[in-house]
């Protein structure tokens, strides 16, 4: 029987080694790595290296050593490449959005963290991609969309479950950091036409740099006190927060997707 073509087409593949860090660090955090038993992760469109996914796998076996990663491609040549490392906790296979799995594991993931994927696609495309993916996510599991520099300093992602979208996560470096606005290059493929004014996303991102620059004279104790102090500016604006004070110190910030989301998303 024939095998069915990926869903997708191929990407770029560009990566660099700890490019994706601020993701893997949002996912090792969640609450589902510690309450199943052998997560299944997926880094879908893992690139013309497999140095994310193993990157991945390394931090996310601190928190559950019996975590299992599986990366996916569209081009074979980079499954092969992927193939050549592999071993009984890190996989890879063929395959696009449709999600397919290693039959020694179990057929829903866990997590799928889809980065710097969809960027190519047109926004018509985002939420067929999102359906797909999410239905091939376990019952507690949640997707992982977005986008991220180069080099991984400046990243913003949306958490979906089976559902649909729940919340909206930038994450950057904050040494050097002019205006947080500087995200809004690496905005998700759902929200980057629209920071224009008039929109939610732009709405939080003015307000986001507000807060900020009101709270410039911290930056003489460190840019994680002033981040801090930017996040509790837009507590008392009204934006609910859904970052810890660990994570805020790291540059993270999450906010409802319903906050940002734009007319049909």
């Amino acid at each position: 029987m024939a095998t069915k073509k990926p869903i997708g087409t191929i990407t770029r593949g560009t990566t660099n080694p700890n490019r994706l860090r601020r993701i893997d660090r949002f996912i090792a955090a969640m609450p589902l790595l510690r309450k199943t038993a052998a997560p299944i992760v997926v880094d879908l469109g893992f690139g013309a290296s497999p140095i994310t996914a193993i990157e991945l796998l390394a931090r996310l076996t601190k928190v559950n050593s019996n975590a299992h990663v599986v990366g996916i491609e569209i081009d074979r040549e980079r499954v092969e490449r992927g193939l050549a490392v592999a071993h009984s906790h890190l996989h890879f296979t063929h395959g696009g959005f449709e999600t397919p799995l290693p039959p020694e594991l179990s057929q829903k993931a866990d997590v799928i963290r889809a980065f710097n994927v969809l960027r190519q696609y047109d926004e018509s495309e985002v939420r067929a991609a999102w359906q797909l993916m999410a239905s091939r996510l376990s019952t507690i599991g949640r997707l992982v969309e977005g986008t991220c520099d180069e080099i991984g300093r400046l990243a913003s992602w949306v958490t979906l479950d089976s559902n649909g979208p729940l919340t909206f996560t930038i994450s950057l470096r904050l040494q050097g950091l002019e205006l947080p606005s500087k995200v809004a290059e690496r905005l998700p493929k759902a929200l980057i036409h629209h920071n224009l004014p008039g929109e939610k996303i732009y709405d939080f991102l003015q307000a986001l740099d507000r807060a900020w620059l009101i709270n410039a004279g911290l930056s003489a104790f460190s840019p994680a006190q002033r981040w801090l102090a930017t996040c509790q500016t837009l507590e008392t604006q009204g934006w609910q927060i859904h970052t810890d004070k660990k994570r805020r110190r790291l540059g993270e910030l999450t906010i409802d997707w319903s906050a940002v989301a734009p007319e049909g998303f």
